[in-house]
């Protein structure tokens, strides 16, 4: 209750310092916009998956071994998706300074399974600068295609991080260069139990390097995307004869397009690889896997990068104003060290197609039929789900200038 409380004071606070701004700068050109959308979900899981994520497709949360989450067939319901942002533009003597601060109510974290306030966005722009929490440069927000499953596809790289960015170019075509949020996330494999690493943390001395740089044509666009990353852990534990101590170097490539086969079609594309790159991923599993070293007393287990690819494939079509469709496929494949646990995340796959209709500006309702799949490291199970999902969806947008 305290959480809504101080969520609606924040509300009422914009509001009231939007309008004193506009008081103030009525000679200027400021614009204050208020928007977001209501959404329910509905649908049916004909399979299992992990009951903090029942309303979405995330094959890594799918069971990993047989009738781990019980029964198959749920029935679901959700308003998770449904958002609320602001966003403002004021021009001074160094340009328009725009902000942005949005929230959606798609508990994840410690908040998994819950309808709860989430940030999505917390970010300010001047000219060629930015800074604050935003879509990492490293991926491409346009390769997400229009279905209504709310987490997409598993093999695109999807991550808003805390970034300090620099835009040098900026228009259709566009490069931009950050500095990131540095984190990871690492696996004890088949040692996780055995206390090797209790007193093993990481530490991150350097941020994340990111750039991207987009060409756009008439056909659409292609983008190319980078990621540069230090990641390092120390071992505290002196009260044995090893040292677990390490560190190395994430690098990944991002290539991506729209093609605009025809006013009513757009294809959208990702091919993604690299290392240590799966905590940018949007279902990726661990950045940092274990890799058996014997005959070394002081270090007989080491971490190493985990090599991962992801690839997206979907096709956006409007049949007319009122019915649009998109239908495609995504994977995500890690390349496991072998001293990961044989039931680890390796392999999973997503692929949904859908009908949506639009009776009238601001409505969407929709069906969509949805699949995924998670495939282990190495004891030889899989497990796989269907669902079918209804969303109806409702806009919201006023703007004052």
């Amino acid at each position: 209750m305290k959480k809504y409380t101080i969520i609606n004071s924040l509300i009422i606070t914009v509001l009231l310092l939007g309008n004193t701004a506009l008081a103030q700068e009525e000679s200027q050109e400021l614009s204050f916009r208020i928007y977001g959308h209501a959404m329910m979900d509905a649908g049916y899981n004909f399979n299992q998956i992990h009951p903090d994520w029942t309303d979405v497709i995330r094959p890594s949360q799918l069971p990993t071994y047989k009738n781990e989450y019980g029964a198959d067939g749920n029935i679901y319901y959700s308003v998770r998706q449904t958002r609320l942002g602001f966003e403002s533009i004021v021009p001074n003597d160094l340009g328009d300074l725009k902000v942005i601060f949005e929230f959606e109510l798609f508990g994840t974290g410690v908040d998994a399974g819950q309808t709860t306030f989430r940030l999505r966005h917390a970010y300010g722009e001047l000219g060629h600068f930015g800074a604050g929490q935003y879509w990492s440069p490293f991926m491409d927000i346009d390769v997400f295609p229009n279905t209504i499953e709310y987490w997409g596809p598993t093999g695109m790289v999807f991550f808003r991080n805390i970034q300090f960015r620099w835009m040098p170019i900026k228009g259709d075509s566009f490069l931009t260069l950050a500095l990131e949020r540095p984190g990871a996330s690492a696996d004890g494999g088949v040692y996780a139990e055995d206390g090797y690493w209790d007193q093993v943390h990481g530490r991150f001395p350097l941020p994340d390097f990111s750039a991207e740089y987009r060409k756009a044509f008439d056909w659409g666009y292609l983008e190319l995307a980078t990621m540069l990353r230090y990641i390092e852990w120390e071992d505290r534990n002196d009260d044995d004869n090893m040292d677990l101590s390490d560190s190395v170097l994430g690098w990944g490539l991002n290539l991506s397009s729209n093609i605009k086969f025809s006013k009513s079609t757009t294809g959208r594309f990702q091919v993604v690889y690299g290392e240590a790159i799966q905590n940018y991923m949007n279902d990726g599993g661990t950045d940092i896997g274990i890799k058996n070293n014997p005959g070394n007393a002081e270090k007989p287990i080491e971490g190493v990068t985990q090599p991962v690819l992801g690839i997206v494939a979907f096709i956006d079509h409007y049949w007319s104003e009122r019915f649009s469709s998109s239908a495609g496929f995504s994977m995500l494949d890690t390349d496991h060290a072998n001293g990961q646990a044989p039931d680890s995340y390796a392999t999973g796959k997503y692929a949904v197609a859908n009908l949506l209709y639009y009776p009238a500006k601001n409505i969407m309702a929709g069906v969509e039929l949805q699949y995924g799949k998670r495939e282990n490291f190495s004891d030889g199970f899989s497990s796989d789900i269907v669902k079918l999902q209804f969303s109806f969806k409702y806009n919201f947008s006023a703007s004052v200038r």
